[in-house]
């Protein structure tokens, strides 16, 4: 199966850094550039760094089963499906419009709130709305993929994600803060401009193969046609004897058209078997009575809950305490010298204030929605159970990706011999240069998969090498090619697992997508060079 390349070759970049790690010695930066030697791997390694990889990031692999468990319920509830047929409806004949809306939100929530991974929750739903416009799995990939990378290169306000990279170049959080929101700007526009054109081949492919076919179509429905008259009339025959008791009469059964009846059965079975095989993201179509207003009521609210949360309020964003305020003041209630919500919530837990949640904050959201939406519509407990777990089994696959990637990044945290191809690229030439620059952050968002270790891996050496009295210009480099990256290193976390969940292989993502790679590339080129070069 296609889906099954995308582990193929993250195994095999697997590999190719075992080798690297036996080829190149290792170092880390410590104050000081320190030689380790050579760090090599072993073939035991290869079994024990998963396992590791689950000890250390276990909580984002759980994050994608319960996303997938989350969404297992939804579908047990006919009134998910009418929303989603209400939205399609809604923007029926104003599709592409639809996808610009979709690329810039979930561009703005990793931009401004740091949600690249935190994104997922939303997945599965948008997905089922690309799916249900008419699009294919290139487009839904396009849109997701796409729109988290231009996020991450057009990092606005999303602290978490920067911060090794602002406190490594002792920049502000708001520095260049117009460049970055024009790289975001221009990313989006290049992005849908690309969905656009490859929407646009598709249906002339599309156009080209009905013409090409339509013959041979016609003389296969044909043939099934003939078949299907005898096969049917006998079938009828001997069902109206079984009922009535009497013999049937094949001179009146004969005046009717038998052709016609069979072609609208053969009509059945060919829309059956036409059946889109990514028909599985997308839940069976139901006639139902429910209501769709606490559904879509529930959904928002938790959509607004996730944004409030991941913005950064506090002294590192936007300077707000207001959410700082109110947590602490609930956290202090007390009744009666008890302190009812700090209990309530949990003892162990410290509970954070918006702007400050994780991962692991989004889980209690999750549960309680699913709480209520099963109580609101009436599922049973065996439904939820049910459902849960069917959803969860197909988020299995993705999360396998998630560990085998995050593997990746523990070899070469274990076995460092990336700084050592840094250290020699920086050498090139004296002081500061923007095409070495840009080449150490391409390789350090190779090397590694998550963002704070691709920082931490090379600012805090690149700033003890190279002085600068404004290292703006080298927040933007790292920035906004680390965000270059993510579209198709084959250790990009968000790349790979979009992949795995929609069955697209790593080869067909790379033929649609190296257009849209390569202008992007160039336009953040030229926007770097002219900001040098001011």
């Amino acid at each position: 199966m296609k889906k099954h390349n995308v582990f193929k070759v993250v195994l095999i970049t697997m590999l190719v850094f075992l080798l690297l790690s036996w080829i190149f010695p290792a170092a880390y930066y410590s104050g000081e550039f320190v030689d380790q030697g050579r760090v090599q791997m072993g073939l035991f390694d290869l079994f024990d760094y998963p396992l590791l990889a689950v000890s250390y990031f276990g909580y984002i692999v759980l994050y994608v089963i319960l996303v997938g468990g989350f969404y297992g319920v939804l579908y047990k509830i006919p009134a998910y499906r009418l929303l989603l047929d209400k939205i399609v409806a809604k923007v029926a004949g104003k599709e592409k419009v639809a996808l610009a809306v979709m690329v810039v939100v979930v561009s703005l929530l990793v931009s401004v709130c740091g949600l690249h991974i935190g994104v997922a929750l939303f997945v599965p739903f948008l997905v089922a709305l690309i799916y249900l416009m008419g699009y294919d799995k290139i487009v839904a990939a396009m849109v997701l993929v796409g729109s988290v990378s231009v996020g991450l290169a057009g990092s606005t306000y999303a602290y978490s994600n920067l911060s090794i990279l602002l406190e490594g170049l002792s920049l502000k959080n708001d520095y260049q803060i117009l460049v970055r929101f024009l790289i975001l700007l221009v990313g989006v526009v290049l992005l849908l401009f690309n969905i656009y054109m490859y929407i646009k081949e598709s249906l002339k492919v599309s156009k080209s193969e009905k013409k090409t076919v339509k013959k041979v179509e016609v003389t296969l429905a044909t043939d099934k046609v003939e078949k299907k008259v005898t096969k049917t009339t006998v079938k009828k025959t001997a069902s109206k004897g079984k009922s009535t008791g009497k013999k049937s009469n094949n001179k009146s059964k004969s005046r009717k058209n038998p052709n016609k009846a069979a072609l609208r059965e053969a009509e059945i079975i060919v829309v059956k078997e036409n059946v889109d095989e990514d028909s599985s993201y997308v839940p069976e179509k139901v006639v139902s009575n429910q209501k769709t207003g606490p559904m879509t009521l529930v959904l928002v609210l938790l959509f607004v809950l996730v944004c409030l949360a991941f913005i950064t309020w506090n002294e590192n964003g936007f300077g707000i305490k207001l959410f700082d305020d109110i947590t602490k003041a609930v956290k202090e209630f007390e009744i009666g010298k008890f302190p009812i919500f700090a209990k309530i919530l949990g003892s162990r837990y410290d509970v954070k204030a918006f702007g400050l949640w994780s991962i692991t904050d989004l889980f209690l959201p999750m549960g309680v929605v699913v709480l209520i939406l099963s109580v609101i519509y009436k599922l049973s407990f065996d439904d939820v159970i049910d459902g849960f777990v069917k959803g969860a089994k197909k988020a299995l696959y993705p999360a396998v990706i998630v560990v085998f990637v995050y593997s990746i990044l523990v070899l070469v945290t274990y076995h460092p011999f990336q700084l050592v191809l840094y250290k020699a690229i920086l050498g090139w030439v004296k002081g500061f240069n923007v095409f070495t620059t840009v080449l150490v952050s391409l390789l350090a968002g190779l090397f590694n998969s998550d963002i704070y270790y691709t920082f931490q891996s090379i600012v805090p050496y690149f700033a003890s090498v190279v002085d600068l009295k404004d290292y703006s210009v080298v927040g933007i480099i790292f920035q906004s090619m680390y965000g270059v990256t993510t579209l198709v290193a084959p250790t990009s976390l968000v790349l790979m697992t979009v992949l795995s969940y929609l069955g697209v292989s790593y080869k067909e993502w790379l033929k649609n997508v190296w257009k849209f790679l390569l202008e992007l590339f160039v336009v953040l080129l030229i926007i770097i060079v002219i900001l040098y070069s001011l």
